[in-house]
Order: C-alpha cells, then structure tokens, then sequence
C-alpha cells in the first residue's frame, strides 16, 4: 500500500527531477524518489 506524503525541497533538486521525468525513464515524480530511496537505502547496507 502507497501512502501520500509532501516534501519540500529547493528549486535546484525539482529541476534535477524534471531533467530526469523528460529523459522518459520514469512515470512521474514520486516514481524518481522512489527509486532515489532505493538506492539510498542500498548505499546504507
């Protein structure tokens, strides 16, 4: 089950985000941080 969150974050990382969403890769942008939580959580193995 998905749960809906708000995060605020500054004007570099949305642009960082969209960049990534126009490449085609990636649904929307909770999909992004999704899958940046992921490899964060790996990294912290």
């Amino acid at each position: 089950m998905k749960e809906r969150i708000s995060a605020t974050v500054d004007k570099e990382t949305i642009e960082t985000i969209e960049k990534i969403l126009r490449e085609g890769r990636y649904r929307n942008k909770s999909h992004v941080i999704e899958d940046a939580i992921k490899l964060l959580k790996e990294k912290r193995k």
